[in-house]
């Protein structure tokens, strides 16, 4: 089958591959001029399968009340006359109880844990190289009451058998030894040892080079205006420069997912919540991470990659919405320079901001829909790097007609009918 995939973001271009050795005939259409140019390009670059976890969660409206009014906010909310915006949090709120966060956080772990084993199994028999590392991911908490909070997740992780070390504070000093030189007294943590870290940019741009050898036509600064249905199948793609078409087509453009599938009868409850990213070159290796921390307080992954650091996080609810506050980036300095004083040059960092496209659930939309031959890939908010190979494997299933290779259960669209 010639399958049309719109966007070219690690969901697209995964998808892409994946279709492509499934033996399909694939283009791959995105307004930008290359891959991975728009939320995949810098975010937090952890593979952390373990921490896969809903938004919506018992306490949060109580936390985010707090958040907001804090120094260094992990949460930001600029209220609009967007009644998307409001639909989308009054059903993130929903789900703001213990049965749905445990469906819900199940769900996200069994697609993370299978994306992970994909990357790697990817990885082997292709060699592709992304500043990869296999070293681990760590929850540092910096208060008690954080390391006192974790029992549901550990309930949830024992379930899914996913290996985890709770850590006090010296046992975190001997995973990241450059937390040594802090001076914050974090109390503990929760270390995930089987998690990984990776540039997505870097990845995203070689598995693309990789598809083009594989047959896979590219086609860039192709702006898509509308798909086109006609007798209950999408016959066409609009774009700027004319039509493509196509036996089957797969969604994957993130955010902006909801705005093409609107004229087509197709909600999709998916809101931009976007987050914000410094890339910092390594100054003195000894006081560097290793690994990925995800600093709990003020909800920042530090990411090592290469020779820089990644420091990413942050929620912001205001539509698409790409500006780039200096306070914002004194909340990522804030982190990193508190836990890794002297590791690396923050005057040098580039500052990015990226549209993470956030189900309410926080699990994405993998599957049909209502129109025969339209699939979704969309969804994964500030997980579609982690996800990415799963995904893509799982979706190549849905259209190739083969068996899933994990189970599919609540994770299309049919979940929010229902």
């Amino acid at each position: 089958m010639k399958i049309a995939i719109l966007g070219s973001g690690v969901i697209g271009v995964t998808s892409a591959w994946y279709l492509a050795e499934a033996g399909h005939e694939v283009v791959v259409i995105d307004r930008q001029p290359g891959p991975a140019l728009e939320t995949s390009f810098a975010n937090a670059g952890e593979i952390s399968p373990g921490y896969a976890s809903p938004w919506g969660a018992p306490g949060i409206p109580s936390k985010a009340l707090r958040w907001l009014f804090m120094e260094h906010a992990p949460l930001i909310l600029r209220p609009q006359a967007d009644m998307a915006m409001v639909r989308w949090l009054l059903a993130m709120l929903a789900n703001c109880t213990e049965a749905a966060y445990h469906v819900n956080k199940s769900r996200m772990v069994r697609l993370a844990e299978f994306s992970r084993d994909e990357l790697i199994a990817l990885r082997t028999r292709t060699g592709i190289a992304y500043d990869e590392r296999s070293l681990g991911t760590l929850q540092l908490f910096r208060e008690q009451k954080q390391m006192d909070g974790i029992a549901k997740d550990i309930e949830v992780l024992r379930e899914d058998g996913v290996p985890f070390e709770v850590l006090d504070r010296a046992g975190c000093i001997a995973a990241e030894p450059g937390l040594a030189n802090s001076a914050v007294p974090f109390v503990g943590g929760l270390r995930l040892p089987n998690d990984e870290t990776g540039d997505c940019f870097k990845f995203t741009n070689a598995l693309a080079d990789m598809a083009k050898a594989k047959g896979v036509t590219f086609l860039a600064e192709h702006s898509i205006k509308r798909l086109v249905s006609e007798g209950g199948k999408i016959t066409r793609i609009e774009t700027d420069k004319g039509n493509v078409s196509a036996d089957v087509y797969l969604v994957a453009l993130g955010s902006y997912s909801p705005h093409i599938l609107a004229p087509l009868g197709i909600k999709l409850p998916v809101y931009p919540v976007k987050g914000y990213s410094i890339t910092v070159p390594i100054t003195e290796e000894a006081r560097a991470p290793v690994s990925t921390i995800l600093d709990e307080s003020f909800k920042v992954a530090i990411t090592r990659l290469g020779d820089r650091i990644r420091v990413g996080g942050m929620a912001e609810i205001s539509g698409f919405n790409l500006d780039l506050p200096p306070r914002r980036r004194a909340t990522l300095e804030h982190s990193v320079g508190s836990l890794f004083p002297g590791a690396g040059d923050l005057r040098q960092g580039t500052f990015w901001s990226g549209l993470r496209p956030m189900t309410p659930d926080s699990t994405p939309v993998i599957g049909p829909t209502s129109i025969s031959n339209l699939f979704l890939n969309t969804g994964h908010g500030t997980l579609g790097w982690t996800m990415a190979c799963g995904s893509a494997s799982l979706i190549a299933s849905r259209i190739s007609g083969t068996t899933p290779p994990v189970d599919p259960e609540g994770l299309d669209i049919t979940r929010y009918s229902n």
